[in-house]
């Protein structure tokens, strides 16, 4: 601020025509307000600077715009709750003045000014941004974040690209449907050397919204690279591996995904099912019994233990033991579901394989009054 005061009062040095005195005291009373901070000082310069543009030329005049737009800058964010009158809001009037700077390409003389004006006139739109956000009104924010965005002014000295500035332009976009401008920003936050792994997420679950499942997978791929053991991003990708139905990609982070939560049934199920894609059988009846460990009211495990066991035992008869596994599990599954028609139409073959012919009378009795309902 001290080079600014510095500047101004140069500027108020070269001011000789009477006719410019609003402009002159105008500047004084500036002064005043950022060496001291009190608000009646701003209110002075307020009153000069209107004074000071009445007219066409005085609309036109370089001086009477430099003064304007600082003072109405200022109070753009010193009466951030607007308990002064104004003809238009003062965010407006500070920008009107900045565009008649530039286009007599006047403000290049002033960067100090310009800085602060921008400056000042980035606080008032945050401010208004952060009011909308109270009411949820996500495109009203979305909207002033986007003025603050035009104006390229660093909002924070310690994040030098704006990087928070993009994010909850990438955020607001999203939450207003506004996808494909989201899209723009988070790619670009993606692109920057402090990326993070909730970004990727974020634009995937975007993506996903749009059914554009490649471009998800893509996106989640990447970032697990830069990111190796991030949970979230480990769970996302099993999901939509999932999803796609690309088992083998799926064995080969799912028991990862395992080590970090061991009692997830869901996890654990899954693996089961993605081995048993596979072919790979033991694998397969590993984490389905470790999902009736963790839920022995589990119905799709045991029916599945039931189903691999039945399949093994008609391979090869004269094994007891996979005999007894197979109508164990599918008795089980039974159990927990009595109507379920794959867990009968199994038990049916299995009491036909065993000659059990009162079992499969009962069983196929079971059926007939399902397939009658």
């Amino acid at each position: 601020m001290r080079v600014l005061v510095t500047s101004f009062l140069f500027t108020l040095g070269s001011l000789t025509v009477v006719a410019q005195s609003n402009i002159k005291e105008g500047n004084n009373s500036f002064a005043l307000y950022t060496k001291k901070g009190e608000f009646k000082y701003l209110e002075s310069a307020r009153k000069f600077a209107d004074a000071a543009y009445v007219t066409k030329k005085d609309s036109a005049g370089t001086n009477n715009n430099l003064l304007r737009g600082l003072v109405y800058s200022s109070l753009a964010y010193a009466d951030s709750l607007r308990k002064q009158k104004y003809p238009r809001d003062p965010i407006d009037i500070s920008l009107a003045a900045l565009v008649k700077l530039n286009k007599k390409g006047a403000i290049s003389n002033y960067p100090n000014e310009e800085a602060y004006i921008k400056r000042n006139v980035a606080n008032a739109l945050v401010f208004k941004a952060n009011a909308a956000l109270l009411k949820d009104d996500f495109q009203a924010a979305y909207k002033n974040y986007k003025l603050v965005d035009s104006l390229e002014v660093m909002i924070d000295s310690s994040d030098t690209k704006n990087s928070r500035l993009t994010y909850n332009l990438a955020v607001l976009a999203t939450k207003s449907n506004l996808h494909e401008e989201a899209i723009a920003y988070y790619k670009e936050l993606l692109s920057a050397p402090k990326n993070t792994a909730e970004q990727a997420i974020e634009l995937a679950n975007i993506y996903l919204k749009q059914d554009n499942k490649e471009e998800a997978l893509h996106v989640l791929e990447t970032a697990k690279i830069q990111f190796p053991a991030h949970k979230e991003l480990l769970f996302q990708l099993v999901g939509l591996y999932n999803v796609l139905g690309n088992y083998s990609k799926l064995t080969g982070i799912i028991e990862d995904a395992i080590q970090l939560e061991p009692e997830n049934v869901y996890l654990n199920y899954l693996a089961g099912y993605a081995f048993e894609n596979l072919k790979n059988i033991p694998k397969a009846i590993k984490y389905y019994k470790q999902v009736t460990v963790l839920d022995a009211k589990s119905f799709k495990p045991n029916l599945a233990l039931g189903l691999i066991y039945l399949e093994e035992f008609l391979k090869n008869k004269s094994d007891d033991a996979i005999r007894d596994l197979a109508q164990s599990y599918l008795l089980k599954s039974n159990e927990i579901d009595p109507s379920d028609i794959n867990t009968l139409k199994s038990l049916a073959i299995y009491y036909k394989e065993t000659d059990d012919l009162f079992q499969l009378d009962r069983v196929n009795i079971l059926l007939n009054q399902h397939s009658n309902n």
